[in-house]
């Protein structure tokens, strides 16, 4: 996922938006590896919404996640993929300066072995989509 500025980091967001690639399963089936995303720095979150964030212990890694909900000291975050791992159950609450922007749309790339005709428009109609925020992602967590 891309580096910040300094700027955007501070807050004084430059350029509101911004391009990252998911890394990884862990928000599946929301996300898949190597799907685009453009992200909004500096949006307000709410819960259920999937947000870029800088991970508690390794915070020149970002990661992406479903903030569950919010809880005190910031956000309980929550991978989609519950065999994942690497979310709020590893490390804790995340702090609000941790949290730097939701996600608003997914890109899926065109895969090599996409060639036919019908697979083609089947990407075409589904390469797009907006990220939705899931009102119900603390269900798991009430569940643990």
């Amino acid at each position: 996922m891309p580096e910040l500025s300094q700027e955007t980091e501070r807050g004084r967001v430059a350029v509101p938006f911004g391009l990252a690639e998911v890394t990884g399963p862990s928000m599946v089936p929301t996300l898949y590896h190597g799907d685009q995303l453009v992200v909004q720095y500096g949006a307000k979150v709410r819960a259920g919404d999937v947000v870029v964030l800088r991970h508690p212990f390794q915070q020149d890694l970002l990661v992406v996640k479903r903030a569950a909900e919010r809880r005190d000291g910031g956000w309980w975050v929550l991978g989609d993929n519950a065999f994942a791992g690497g979310d709020s159950t590893d490390y804790g609450t995340v702090p609000d300066e941790l949290i730097l922007g939701k996600v608003r749309l997914r890109w899926r790339p065109l895969k090599a072995d996409q060639r036919s005709p019908l697979a083609v428009v089947r990407w075409a109609l589904s390469a797009a989509r907006p990220v939705l925020a899931v009102r119900s992602a603390s269900r798991r967590l009430r569940a643990r």
